[in-house]
């Protein structure tokens, strides 16, 4: 999926919006790892430091964690925040 370049909405929001909908639709199950930065670039044509930027978003809301040497997964409970 390419993001949409006429979009106001900016790209990195653009890509972790389109992650969260596979979350939210199943495609992407809890524990099932994410795409890669790499996977994430080439997918949606998009610079590695938007890619990031997505998955830390996305980290922030609660959907995914990123285990050390091992990869960024979506949560056990994705969307839900450590307070809530």
């Amino acid at each position: 999926m390419q993001v949409d370049r006429f979009d106001p909405t900016p790209l990195y929001q653009q890509v972790a919006r389109a992650i969260r909908e596979q979350i939210q639709s199943g495609s992407l199950k809890p524990r099932d790892p994410i795409p890669s930065e790499s996977e994430l670039v080439a997918d949606h044509g998009v610079a590695r430091e938007t890619a990031r930027r997505a998955v830390a978003l996305l980290r922030e809301e609660g959907w995914v964690v990123t285990l050390p040497q091992r990869g960024t997964f979506v949560a056990d409970r994705p969307g839900r925040t450590g307070g809530s």
